[in-house]
């Protein structure tokens, strides 16, 4: 369910690339700085590995491997969102977690025909902020679509 006054939306925004992304504040369980991670064979590229976080097992993902964006180096800017879906915890790699906004709902287009190199798929809106262009995401079929991919592990 997503967390909203009649007039807003309440998202995280970070960034990837040079674009910056958003998910709803009420998938977000916490952010955290990168930390290290155990690795787990037979995982596609995305699939980082696992931490133990707070005495639970969390698979992490790179977004940006997990988008087919070009790989990054990790630097002190980089997080791990962790996100919660339907009992399902998972850790997303990012280069930055920039704010938290209110988002007007009136100021959420449905999503392009193409957008870059994110799969439309995975778009729920994009929102216009000042000069800011912020997409976003739908935490839930990011996640299904990968679900498979690591529910061995997790």
């Amino acid at each position: 369910m997503v967390q909203h006054t009649a007039a807003s939306l309440k998202v995280i925004v970070f960034r990837l690339m040079d674009k910056e992304y958003a998910v709803p504040v009420n998938e977000v369980q916490s952010i955290e700085k990168v930390m290290p991670l155990t690795r787990v064979p037979n995982t596609p590229s995305y699939v980082k590995g696992v931490i133990n976080l707070r005495g639970i097992i969390t698979p992490i993902l790179s977004l940006r491997e997990r988008f087919e964006m070009v790989k990054g180096q990790e630097d002190e800017h980089t997080r791990i969102i962790i996100t919660t879906l339907e009992e399902y915890t998972v850790g997303l790699i990012v280069d930055a977690a920039k704010d938290v906004l209110d988002l007007d709902i009136q100021a959420i287009e449905p999503q392009p025909e193409v957008f870059g190199t994110v799969e439309a798929e995975y778009i729920s809106g994009v929102a216009k902020v000042d000069n800011r262009l912020i997409v976003l995401l739908d935490l839930k079929k990011v996640l299904n679509s990968a679900k498979s991919d690591v529910d061995q592990y997790a």
